[in-house]
């Protein structure tokens, strides 16, 4: 399987100028157009590539185009750059796959030389700034061929998210649109929501000393780019009304369920209460795929109180390594108004007393 030598991102927002420097790292020639120069520039500038010259001037200049924009503009952007005949292949990165589709069999694009696809990756953050060679490291990329579309189209995009460092994975565009309504849309309404209930209007500020890192982890990506959330959730709006409309119920029964308790009429332990809804949420985040996408697994958590300093993070990991344990994971926690915080490293549970003793050697306070 051999990567595009050449290759074309037209949009270098976040994901497309992650392309870009993930297909750098691995000697690609890379082209970057965008339809604000100043944004391809900065791009540029960040070591992503070289601007291309106009579209209308490009032809032949890849061997495939990425197409790196909302999903309602896919299907124009792909039809402009075939009419210019920029590269051999294409491809777009649009999280919802149905909506470029239509428009592309609309507008009467070549499908054969058209591979929709979608990395499952991202970050809070838009724009080139945001941009790293390594998003897309272990992640999904969900390739969704037509049936018009050719073997060796399929084949130049494969190698190409397979250079980018992720594991493609192949189904069609109307489960892909399910499946991320469910995993990635419909989530971010929930922690939108979520943090609706934040809003001055609503609590003050005094109560947001007692927040912590619950809540910080609920509403994360509730930080997301407003504009294009709403381009996404707009794109796949039937299956991401469907799943939201699933939790609304859990959450209007849960709801209920307390009330009755609160009452002193019970309700929250008993079949359809709150106790029940939790066990359900245990065992669905029991079946989330673990590291790299493989099987989810047991980790022994170790909890390590750091000073906050510059250096003690690396200290840690240094230490880490020098005992030969590997650090499967970690989330920090900070003490509000304390210099100090709480590292909770994942391990393998073979491994926690060897960093245990290596924390203690290090002169980190540590609970067995």
């Amino acid at each position: 399987m051999t990567m595009p030598g050449r290759v074309l991102i037209v949009g270098t927002g976040l994901v497309g100028t992650s392309v870009a420097l993930a297909l750098r790292a691995k000697g690609a020639e890379v082209f970057l157009s965008d339809f604000d120069p100043a944004v391809a520039r900065l791009a540029a500038d960040l070591g992503a590539g070289v601007v291309a010259p106009d579209l209308r001037d490009a032809k032949g200049v890849a061997d495939v185009a990425v197409l790196a924009m909302p999903p309602a503009y896919v299907g124009q952007e792909l039809l402009a750059a075939q009419d210019c005949a920029v590269a051999d292949v294409y491809t777009d990165v649009a999280s919802v796959k149905v909506l470029p589709v239509a428009q592309a069999r609309e507008l009467g694009c070549d499908l054969e030389t058209y591979v929709p696809a979608h990395p499952l990756a991202g970050r809070e953050r838009q724009g080139p700034a945001a941009a790293r060679a390594d998003l897309f490291l272990g992640r999904t990329w969900a390739l969704c061929p037509l049936p018009e579309t050719s073997p060796g189209a399929v084949a130049a995009v494969t190698a190409l998210a397979v250079a980018c460092g992720a594991v493609p994975v192949t189904t069609d565009p109307e489960t892909h649109d399910r499946w991320v309504a469910l995993v990635s849309h419909a989530p971010h309404l929930v922690a939108a929501a979520m943090a609706a209930r934040l809003a001055p209007s609503a609590v003050p500020g005094d109560a947001l000393k007692l927040a912590g890192q619950g809540l910080r982890d609920v509403t994360r990506i509730a930080a997301g780019d407003t504009e294009l959330w709403t381009q996404i959730l707009s794109a796949n709006a039937g299956p991401v009304a469907e799943v939201v409309a699933a939790v609304a119920e859990d959450l209007a029964a849960a709801a209920r369920a307390l009330a009755l308790g609160a009452g002193g009429s019970g309700g929250v332990a008993g079949p359809g209460g709150v106790a029940e809804l939790l066990d359900q949420g245990q065992a669905g985040v029991a079946r989330i795929p673990g590291k790299h996408g493989g099987q989810p697994r047991n980790f022994r958590l170790v909890q390590v109180v750091m000073a906050d300093r510059p250096g003690e993070l690396a200290r840690l990991f240094n230490a880490a390594g020098a005992a030969g344990v590997n650090i499967e994971d970690i989330r920090l926690e900070h003490s509000p108004g304390l210099p100090v915080g709480v590292a909770e490293l994942s391990i393998r549970p073979d491994q926690a007393g060897a960093l245990l003793d290596a924390m203690e050697a290090g002169g980190w306070p540590v609970r067995r």
